[in-house]
């Protein structure tokens, strides 16, 4: 790490000197932008104005710092608490724009810059979280709040600025602030660099070519036309390509009957970031596990998932282990039984091999046309994409009134991506919604919701948010439109509900807007996937794409009664990625693990059965090592048994679009919900604390 870290700082003063003979005019940052609803002006943005910006950018802030710290009247709310939480604004500009980018369409440049940029910004966040005058006027403000005469949000974001200095190490001794500064520049590049070799793990350093028809055999047609478009676009003509990306994978994995190809292909998976290449993340991740636990224990926490559960609603990594524990023995005896169920298919095939991970779609499928009489393939004309969008626009719009307007003069990043103007019931603007919907080399797997620019007030004026929805969904082939199967229709609501959480934000601090406990944070986004699959919904949004037929009542009858197929593969696979993430996390001695055998134990301490993986294994988890879930991969089953029981009070209400109860949802559970701790907020909607057993129902856990 030295000689990286000696490599970057020269890299660095060679770029701090270029930057001073750089024009600032010339580069987009440096000033609001000035477009159409101050989106970034990607048509203008070019690489080389990344690094002047965050330079500049740094320095902004450290003056603004400085100001507050030089300040000689007494502190109080408004120079030191506002002024600290206005700070960083073009940091927060180039910042929004810079790692969107190195998610959504990276490139060598840009990994260049993140690598550099990772100890520049780690030590940035440290010199002002230990600063020891900064802190002292904090604490001045914090030790009088009670007394100064300030309202409620006033006093919430003094609490919460004070807290953020104490668990960044304010109140330890120079030395131990010193040990914490390289844990945190450490973690910082380790993280960078697990995200990106996973990157070249999943884009780069695996692909199944296939040149013999034969094994296509059991592929849907547009499975087998977007392979053969994959291929020519490599220029491999006459073949067909399929890679690790879901929409790629899963397909081939639920119907292609080669069974070693199965394996191929799910094996290429799920060793990904554990080849023994240069793009091996075990050692990262034991170095990272072992970091995160010094720098718990230099800040007074047993562990490190103590640390992060501190500040969650469940409060305790305990009462989480509980939690995911009682869910557990519900889920396993059901993915039992679904093993047992696929076995008798492979016996009665003569198949004579057992039931292995790489099967298990295969033969789930099987089980769903036989027990449901339900064919994936059957309902994918209903899904195209663009009725899909359309169906989850017109849910937000009948429960809150807002529009969406498509534009096409803003600038994009990639030329397939939409770009919306979002509207309140009276017309006003709320805000811009960006969505970025197919994969590309460039662009990391899975989905996601994020903003260029978050909510909130600036010199007085309301700030518009501009967010931006990103998928990775099979591309449209030939006149075949973009097709989505029903675990995709339900990732689009899903994100969609996160897009609204950030749209309908309101709150006049930047600290407190829109903040949530991690364990909340998929409450907005689970509870909109509800209505994807209601019955009442899907009759107006679900048509053929070349008919315009609305999907029949036997079909959506189907998929209700199919609601509970796989639920304890799903429940499992998930459960089991979630106490691995606490395994890793809950080490309570500084020491280095081997990957393979802790993950190993972790799996054989659970019971978890050998037919299933966890959703992520170790060597490829970028929620934990790379995407700020260290600790708290459980928030998306806790946050379910929220979103099930707020589904339910408007089940219970007799109307799904009960705007009464929309209201008050959007006003306690999005609005407003910065302004009080997470239950709190809850119970204010809801009237009562969340009832696990809707979730559990709705799984079909429930013990008969």
């Amino acid at each position: 790490m030295k000689k990286i870290s000696t490599i970057l700082l020269a890299i660095s003063v060679l770029l701090i000197f270029s930057c001073k003979n750089e024009k600032k005019t010339d580069n987009p940052f440096f000033s609001e932008f000035q477009t159409p609803f101050q989106v970034p002006p990607f048509d203008k943005i070019d690489t080389t104005h990344y690094m002047p910006a965050f330079i500049e950018g740094m320095k902004q802030q450290n003056a603004e710092i400085d100001a507050i710290v030089n300040n000689t009247a007494e502190p109080d709310f408004d120079n030191t608490i506002l002024a600290l939480d206005k700070s960083g604004l073009m940091l927060s500009r180039v910042s929004s724009v810079f790692f969107n980018m190195t998610e959504a369409n990276t490139n060598d440049q840009l990994q260049n810059i993140a690598r550099l940029l990772s100890p520049m910004l780690s030590k940035h966040r440290d010199d002002i979280a230990m600063n020891e005058n900064l802190f002292k006027k904090i604490k001045a403000v914090y030790e009088k709040r009670n007394d100064s005469k300030l309202d409620s949000s006033q006093i919430r974001v003094i609490e919460k600025y004070y807290k953020d200095f104490e668990r960044s190490g304010a109140n330890l001794s120079k030395k131990d602030q010193d040990k914490l500064r390289k844990i945190n520049e450490e973690l910082s590049g380790l993280s960078i660099s697990f995200g990106d070799n996973l990157l070249a793990e999943t884009n780069e350093n695996f692909e199944l070519v296939i040149d013999n028809k034969k094994d296509l055999d059991g592929l849907p047609q547009e499975v087998i036309d977007g392979a053969a478009e994959v291929a020519k676009e490599k220029k491999m003509e006459g073949k067909w390509a399929f890679g690790l990306s879901k929409p790629s994978m899963i397909p081939f994995l639920q119907y292609a009957k080669n069974r070693e190809l199965r394996e191929k292909i799910y094996r290429g998976y799920f060793m990904r970031g554990n080849n023994g290449n240069k793009n091996d993340n075990k050692e990262i991740a034991s170095k990272m596990a072992k970091l995160s636990f010094e720098k718990a224990n230099l800040l007074g926490f047993k562990t490190y998932a103590a640390y992060v559960i501190d500040q969650n609603m469940a409060k305790t990594p305990e009462k989480v282990d509980e939690f995911l524990m009682k869910l557990w023995n519900a889920a396993l005896p059901v993915a039992k039984n679904e093993v047992k169920e696929m076995q008798k298919i492979i016996d009665s095939e003569d198949g004579k091999f057992k039931l292995q991970p790489w099967d298990w779609w295969y033969y789930a499928e099987k089980v769903r046309k036989a027990k449901y009489d339900l064919d994936e393939n059957e309902l994918k004309p209903y899904f195209s994409l663009s009725n899909v969008r359309d169906g989850m626009f017109g849910v937000a719009t009948k429960l809150y009134g807002i529009t969406f307007t498509k534009l096409t003069d803003l600038p994009v990043y990639y030329k397939d991506v939409e770009t919306f103007e979002v509207k309140e019931k009276d017309g006003s603007h709320l805000g811009i919604l960006y969505l970025d919907y197919h994969p590309r080399p460039s662009k990391s797997g899975g989905a996601w919701c994020t903003t260029f620019q978050s909510a909130g007030w600036r010199d007085g004026k309301k700030v518009d948010p501009i967010v931006s929805m990103v998928c990775n969904f099979t591309k449209p082939t030939g006149d075949v439109p973009a097709l989505l199967n029903f675990d995709e229709t339900s990732t689009l609501f899903h994100e969609f509900g996160h897009a609204l959480h950030s749209l309908f934000t309101v709150g006049k601090y930047d600290r407190t807007t829109g903040s949530v406990p991690q364990d909340y944070v998929e409450l907005p986004s689970q509870v909109m996937e509800n209505w994807a699959g209601d019955p009442e919904v899907l009759k107006t949004y679900a048509k053929h794409y070349k008919t315009g037929a609305v999907i029949p009542d036997k079909l959506v009858d189907k998929i209700e009664k199919s609601s509970l197929f796989n639920q304890g593969f799903i429940t499992v696979e998930y459960l089991a990625a979630s106490l691995l993430d606490l395994a890793y996390y809950n080490i309570n001695e500084p020491k280095l693990v081997n990957v393979e055998e802790f993950e190993k134990q972790a799996m054989d301490k659970i019971g978890l059965i050998p037919e299933i993986l966890p959703r992520y294994r170790t060597t490829y988890f970028s929620h934990i090592f790379s995407g700020g879930y260290s600790a708290g991969y459980y928030v998306y089953i806790w946050a379910a048994v929220l979103d099930a029981d707020a589904f339910a009070a408007f089940k219970e209400s007799g109307d799904i679009y009960n705007q009464e109860l929309a209201a008050k949802f959007r006003k306690y559970c999005l609005q407003e919900v910065g302004e009080g701790e997470g239950m709190d907020q809850y119970r204010l909607f809801r009237g009562k604390d969340p009832n696990v057993d809707a979730l559990l129902k709705r799984r079909g856990l429930l013990s008969k």
